[in-house]
């Protein structure tokens, strides 16, 4: 997994591609923990993820977390087994897909 990460004002978007799984989201995570202060819209990108396992998700639900009410996270570019993923744990529910 490779990650890059541009700020812009409030706004930290990461590029996250190939396999966001167990043995990868401790990167995440650390990235994550690490980076938000000041933010209110986190963006992930992630037109060249492959796949996104519970441990992902464990690490988008700590973002969420981490930002509070005062912040937003979107998700770009997620393919259709991203996509499905988030529809069957309802991440969709609170997290802007687009």
């Amino acid at each position: 997994m490779t990650i890059t990460s541009k700020r812009e004002d409030k706004t930290l978007t990461l590029v996250v591609s190939g396999r966001l799984d167990t043995s990868t989201a401790p990167e995440l995570q650390a990235v994550v923990e690490t980076s938000l202060a000041g933010v209110s819209l986190l963006i992930f990108d992630f037109s060249d993820l492959a796949y996104i396992s519970s441990a992902g998700l464990r690490v988008l639900l700590t973002a969420q977390k981490i930002l509070g009410d005062a912040g937003k996270i979107t998700v770009k570019g997620a393919n259709e087994t991203v996509r499905d993923v988030f529809a069957i744990t309802g991440f969709n529910h609170f997290m802007n897909l687009e």
